[in-house]
């Protein structure tokens, strides 16, 4: 549950972020997507998470109360037969992810995908270039191997986070997570993959509210995994069949 008088927080900070323009970054600008959700609300419609510790839930209190979670109870008001497959694991990054969790996602057939990753190529020094390579075949091969719809995040700001406010990485981390973001942007545009903006909400809202971070200063608490659903769940929205 969100804390009393952070929704009046949340409420002013969403104002200047949709002045900006800047809650939710589409495929590219190339208009209406290629790929929709079914439009049969009856479908038993797999979700599959891919990604890293905060796609495994670390700093939320229970499985119901992860961002994957949240967004699979928003999605089981439209398709009350929804499941979920949560591959997410901790410390992994976006070669483990290829190595490890991609053809287990295809072998699942999922009509939605969402994949976190980025984080832990940051802190582990992977080369940007190294990193945009493994998130394009990533996206190459789902985008090939299944029908799914795939929504993917820009990261939040790392720098404004507890852990890394002080810290003397924190500039370097700063560039770093814009110059992964730019990756994601490109692919996503190559993909027809959909783009949720976690980084220019992280910017202002987190340095604000406090109780969106867990104790660690690093990941998401409940409030925090709440709102990244919610912002996600704009993403998924876009490919809603409309009636």
């Amino acid at each position: 549950m969100v804390p009393p008088h952070a929704g009046r927080r949340r409420a002013l900070s969403l104002l200047a972020l949709a002045a900006a323009g800047a809650l939710v970054g589409c495929s590219g600008g190339r208009g209406e997507p290629a790929r929709r959700l079914p439009r049969d609300a009856t479908t038993p419609l797999l979700y599959v998470a891919l990604g890293d510790s905060t796609v495994e839930g670390i700093g939320a209190t229970s499985a119901a109360t992860t961002y994957v979670g949240q967004l699979h109870r928003r999605l089981r008001a439209v398709y009350p037969e929804a499941r979920v497959a949560n591959l997410g694991v901790g410390g992994a990054t976006s070669a483990d992810v290829l190595a490890r969790q991609l053809e287990r996602a295809v072998g699942l057939a999922p009509q939605l995908v969402t994949i976190s990753i980025g984080p832990n190529d940051i802190t582990t020094h992977v080369p940007v270039a190294d990193y945009e390579r493994n998130v394009g075949e990533i996206l190459d091969r789902l985008t090939r191997a299944t029908a799914a719809v795939v929504v993917a995040n820009l990261l939040p700001d790392l720098a404004v986070t507890p852990r890394f406010r002080a810290h003397e990485a924190r500039a370097v981390v700063a560039r770093l997570t814009v110059e992964f973001n730019e990756v994601l942007r490109r692919q996503a545009r190559r993909h027809d993959v959909e783009l949720v903006d976690l980084y220019g909400p992280s910017q202002v809202e987190v340095p604000a509210q406090p109780e969106l971070m867990s104790r660690d200063g690093y990941h998401p608490s409940d409030a925090g995994y709440a709102r990244w659903a919610e912002l996600m769940w704009v993403g998924v929205e876009r490919r809603l069949v409309r009636h």
